[in-house]
């Protein structure tokens, strides 16, 4: 692991470069965008040549070149934000007040005010090109409504150019957010920045001119019920008057002007035209393929080779970026290979393959851990049906005498401890304050840990939570030193340790986490105090009834659907480390001369194995979807509702590729029988 500090050399050196050359395409690229507005908005049907005579004045007018520099200036904020807001790892709101949270953020609210006060800017450069009625704010009024002098009277055109622009330009950044706009995915196919920016034009251009047309229609049902209110504000603050002579646009008849529609409509496209190619230049930019040298020869840049910066988190960039080249190295670079498999000097210890095979390998045991709590939390999730107490002590005491290998559905629909007790020891030594003793939550199981404490879960699961915990006792995870730790891998199965102690209420249980074995206390020791279980009473009251509230359960309530992608938001990092670590192993075959890739093949396979059995498990529940969905037509990319279905077909891929490059000699390999029957059905392709 290596500093903050080090890891700043990648964002200064390459991310912010990226951005800069990303800004500066956008800004070559605004001068044909601009002439084509240009030609748009002075179009005539039936007087071509002085329509074309009139745009190349227009063009190399002094007023354009003016407001070319305007335009230039708020395509490089633009930029600066995607470079500020951009991210890998796509925000998932797993319930409406989420996001609602998300949207009332105060750095989103920045990036509103900063994108309205941008979209007025084009708005105004849009309506001086434009010309005629929609040039100035205000306009002379006639001589029979101003008789002491000339004054000035509101041009509600303009005004209403303008506010389409503010309107579009908040709609933008909303739209980031519930779309993720400002999330970078990474192409499965390198191609060149060309090539790339060619194919997705035609889309930025349908995608620019489908919601300029849902946004001004949006404005022009709000412009219609509230449009006195900003028409009088900016009368009053600017000293203007309403000429009584023309009819206000906050009528069906003015908003139906076809003329209107149009300037309105090609304004909206100009403007997220622009914005949308620098979003689309940004993601092509940063995520270009970087090299990491695998080793180096200078001490001073260590930090920079690929087995330093892939154990890091921070940047987030650098760490896919990282991994991505990592997948792309042992696929396409036999050289590189070599110096992965090579040996340090002197002391001859495999240390680069050592600390890329422990980082896949972290990876992939984290989200097997994820996987588990989330199937926990889905099974404890107010799900239970209805039963007496003293059925859930006997089925819970039934549970506890013997140890349970498999799970079916109907463990995920009930909440039997049977249920409670399936994870490996790593995942349960870490989660298990946050999943067991009272829903207490932890960075690892949120937002996917049962809260018991939440208003929205059932009384049959809290009063379930209790016994479980009392009768199921202590639970010992396998260790390398524990007797059948090399015959049981599974996920499923726990040793349980001895019952040195029992409880009776969560109270107890909360207020000492670590009880010493001894007797068991009295009735009179475990019963709480009044004080206590009045406020408990109280507490359950609120709950209660705040959880019949319509508006209240629908803010609050989860969704399923989100709360899968988002377990899944990240799996473009396990997608490359599947696909490295398996392509290195299958290269071992005839490469690796020393043998080191053997000595970690039975972790490799165990690992890849009990992750694939979360996945399948993953995929059964029931409302998980089992197909993709279709994309929309919008600039948020949305791959990221596909990566489970990618990291499935890529697990499944990666064991066959090792099976299919070792064959036989698997079964020399030391692992778990329910491994090795799994191991089988991929050597006989029946997986």
């Amino acid at each position: 692991m290596f500093s903050a500090d080090q890891s700043c050399w990648f964002v200064r050196k390459v991310i912010c470069w990226r951005a800069v050359a990303s800004m500066a395409w956008s800004v070559l690229l605004l001068l044909p965008t601009t002439a084509l507005f240009v030609v748009l908005s002075r179009f005539s049907l039936f007087h071509p040549i002085h329509w074309i005579s009139e745009c190349l004045s227009l063009l190399t007018s002094a007023s354009t070149i003016f407001s070319f520099i305007l335009l230039c200036g708020v395509v490089l904020l633009v930029g600066f934000f995607n470079l500020e807001y951009y991210t890998v790892v796509p925000s998932i709101a797993c319930s409406k007040i989420d996001l609602l949270g998300q949207v009332l953020h105060p750095r989103q609210f920045v990036h509103s005010l900063a994108h309205c006060i941008m979209g007025v800017v084009v708005a105004w450069c849009c309506a001086f090109t434009i010309g005629g009625r929609y040039r100035a704010l205000g306009h002379p009024c006639t001589q029979d409504e101003s008789s002491s002098g000339p004054e000035m009277c509101l041009n509600e055109y303009h005004l209403v150019l303008l506010l389409v622009g503010a309107f579009i330009g908040y709609s933008h950044s909303l739209l980031g957010v519930v779309h993720n706009i400002n999330y970078v995915s990474f192409h499965t196919m390198r191609q060149y920045k060309y090539l790339r920016f060619k194919g997705t034009l035609p889309l930025v251009v349908k995608a620019s001119a489908v919601q300029a047309l849902y946004s001004l229609r949006n404005f022009l049902l709000l412009y219609f019920f509230l449009g006195y209110a900003p028409r009088a504000w900016i009368c009053k603050t600017l000293d203007l008057n309403i000429n009584s002579s023309i009819h206000s646009l906050d009528s069906v008849s003015s908003l139906l002007d076809l003329s209107l529609l149009y300037h309105l409509w090609i304004s909206g496209t100009f403007l997220l035209l622009t914005w949308y190619t620098t979003v689309l230049l940004f993601r092509i930019f940063v995520t270009e393929v970087y090299s990491f040298p695998v080793q180096s020869t200078f001490t001073e840049d260590a930090h920079q080779c690929l087995p330093k910066v892939i154990t890091g988190m921070q940047p987030m960039i650098l760490k896919f970026l990282s991994l991505q080249d990592l997948a792309l190295l042992s696929q396409h670079s036999p050289s590189r290979r070599l110096e992965v498999f090579s040996l340090s000097q002197p002391g001859g210890h495999p240390h680069i393959w050592t600390a890329l095979s422990k980082e896949c390998l972290s990876l992939l045991s984290d989200l097997t851990e994820r996987l588990v709590v989330y199937h926990d939390a889905v099974a404890t999730n107010g799900r239970a049906k209805s039963q007496s107490t003293g059925s859930n002590k006997r089925s819970a005491a039934t549970s506890s005498e013997s140890s349970v290998s498999s799970v079916d559905m109907e463990d995920m629909k009930t909440p039997r401890p049977s249920a409670l007790i399936r994870t490996p020891g790593s995942v349960f030594l870490r989660s298990s304050v946050g999943a067991g003793l009272g829903g207490l939550r932890t960075p690892l199981t949120a937002p996917f840990t049962p809260d018991l404490d939440s208003p929205f879960s059932s009384p049959a699961l809290r009063r379930l939570a209790g016994p479980l915990e009392r009768l199921a006792g202590p639970l010992e995870p396998l260790g390398p030193l524990s007797p059948g730790f090399n015959s049981i891998q599974s996920p499923h199965v726990m040793r349980r340790g001895p019952k040195l102690w029992s409880a009776s209420t969560d109270s107890q249980l909360n207020s000492s986490p670590t009880p010493s074995p001894g007797p068991a206390p009295t009735q009179a020791d475990l019963k709480p105090s009044f004080l206590v279980a009045f406020l408990q009473n109280r507490k359950d009251q609120v709950k209660h009834f705040l959880a019949k509230r319509v508006l209240i359960m629908y803010l609050f309530n989860k969704l399923p659907e989100a709360s899968s992608q988002a377990l899944f938001a990240d799996s473009q990092a396990h997608i490359w480390a599947l696909e490295g670590l398996s392509h290195l192993v299958a290269a071992s075959y005839s490469e690796d001369q020393y043998g080191i890739v053997q000595t970690t093949l039975p972790t490799i396979l165990s690992t890849m194995l009990v992750l694939q059995e979360a996945v399948d498990r993953h995929f059964k529940l029931p409302h998980t979807s089992s197909k993709p969905g279709h994309s929309s037509c919008s600039m948020g990319d949305g791959s990221y509702k596909t990566l489970r279905f990618a990291l499935r077909s890529t697990l499944k891929t990666a064991v066959y590729r090792i099976t299919a490059t070792f064959g036989e000699h698997l079964h020399a390999v030391q692992m778990s029988a329910e491994h090795r029957k799994k191991l089988q059905h991929f050597l006989e392709y029946k997986e």
